[in-house]
């Protein structure tokens, strides 16, 4: 039971998490990403190129994200709401296999601590 609980932490995380394969086709969205996109397509997403998804200049960074496996983190504002966007890298035994995005809201203030 244990196992299983801990297996499913990500469908209902906060947080938007896409998982796309090396080519950028979207397998994975869970709930607060088909939230986000259901005037997008929201569950029809799945299996279709994020790529198409974008428009310049987003389209060729995405596309070079995929391309060089790399991170690309920030923070985007949009009607007054801010976001931490993060694309990485996922991988199996080694294999690089696509990358996740995870789009976390922000509150208006936030606490920023150096240790």
């Amino acid at each position: 039971m244990k196992n299983e609980l801990y297996h499913k932490w990500h469908e209902d995380f906060a947080g938007a998490l896409t998982i796309c394969d090396a080519e950028g086709i979207i397998l994975y969205m869970n709930k607060k990403a088909l939230e986000i996109f259901k005037d997008d397509g929201g569950i029809e997403l799945i299996g279709t190129n994020a790529l198409d998804c974008h428009t310049e200049p987003s389209r060729s960074q995405l596309k070079k994200i995929l391309i060089d496996q790399r991170e690309n983190i920030y923070i985007v504002e949009k009607n007054g709401n801010k976001k931490l966007i993060y694309h990485g890298p996922w991988f199996e035994s080694g294999e690089y296999c696509g990358i996740i995005e995870l789009s976390i809201g922000l509150p208006a203030t936030i606490k920023h601590i150096v240790k």
